[in-house]
């Protein structure tokens, strides 16, 4: 029972903590894309890895004010979104998609390798640039807090708190804008763009427009990751976390404010309790060591999400809160 309990609160932390913002912020940009406007992004990660390095670089390596670091981002994320829409925002929306992943792969790998290793860091990354951020915390950051049962430093507290600060202004942010006439466009784009250009609109500008914006608040979620870690590795940008976004935008429902924020809290929720509780389950003897081992627990544990999202996908596809209206997309 008590490894039970402890399973809970691990897998608790792991759900308020700045990994599960990483993933909210990831999945609202998605929510712009895909679920109101109809993109198909499979390179959210790209955004993200530009935000976080952005920081990273400018402060590091460049010597830059922290403040400066996360403007530089956010500019690196508007220039990557114009350079991907400008050639592929006319065409099918299969070619974005090719195009996207293509991109998140090819940065990735453009950071992590050896020519580009004195302005990134390479495969090592870079570290020591959130400091000024981290000095903010209006409380001791160097020590250990109680909470939910389990231990936070106080930098994990702010991080978190920040972040979650974020989550909220954005979800506010994309209501109102989804109520707007502007929004409106958006869905009706969704539905069918032929009809919406056949209205004098230009779909083009609309379709960039939310490009941009989605593609901004990934390169947010990348920012609040490496500064919850404390570290930018190009690693850590790998294309899986795109579709871990997809799945929590899915669970909590797409074309809903808040279905990106309770998909992100139930994902990590359930991944880190299957690790902690498997584990624990190892230890005590009820599942059998030559059954499963430990080291097999961190790969078993996506493929029981696996199996719940296959599950959720056949019997509520619209996700918790969604309407299935909403994923029945038409992709010309």
């Amino acid at each position: 029972m008590g490894d039970l309990i402890n399973a809970v609160a691990v897998a608790g932390k792991s759900a308020l903590g700045f990994q599960a913002v990483f993933f909210a912020l990831l999945a609202i940009g998605l929510n712009v894309h895909f679920g109101y406007t109809g993109l198909l992004n499979f390179g959210q990660i790209a955004f993200a890895l530009l935000g976080g390095f952005g920081i990273a670089i400018s402060v590091s390596q460049w010597g830059l004010n922290f403040w400066v670091g996360v403007l530089v981002g956010l500019v690196a994320t508007v220039v990557l979104a114009l350079l991907l829409g400008l050639p592929t925002l006319r065409l099918r929306a299969d070619y974005l998609a090719i195009a996207t992943i293509a991109t998140a792969e090819g940065l990735r790998l453009l950071f992590r390798s050896v020519s580009a290793s004195e302005v990134t860091g390479g495969t090592r990354g870079l570290s020591a640039f959130n400091n000024d951020f981290v000095s903010l915390a209006p409380w001791d950051t160097g020590q250990r807090y109680s909470l939910l049962g389990t231990r936070w430093s106080g930098g994990e507290l702010w991080v978190a708190l920040v972040g979650w600060l974020l989550v909220a202004l954005l979800c506010l942010l994309v209501w109102l804008l989804m109520r707007s006439p502007w929004g409106r466009v958006l869905k009706a784009i969704r539905e069918d763009e032929d009809a919406v250009r056949a209205l004098g609109k230009n779909v083009y500008l609309y379709k960039m427009q939310s490009l941009v914006l989605g593609g901004v608040i990934g390169g947010l979620g990348g920012m609040v990751y490496v500064i919850g870690t404390g570290a930018a590795n190009p690693d850590q940008f790998q294309n899986a976390n795109t579709f871990l976004a997809y799945a929590v935008l899915i669970l909590g429902g797409a074309a809903r404010v808040l279905g990106p924020v309770v998909g992100a809290v139930i994902l990590l929720f359930v991944i880190q309790f299957a690790d902690t509780g498997l584990r624990a389950l190892i230890n005590n003897g009820v599942i059998p060591e030559g059954l499963l081992s430990a080291t097999d627990v961190a790969q078993i544990r996506f493929v029981l999400v696996g199996l719940g999202l296959m599950l959720l996908l056949v019997f509520r596809p619209q996700g918790i809160f969604g309407d299935r209206r909403e994923v029945m997309l038409d992709a010309r």
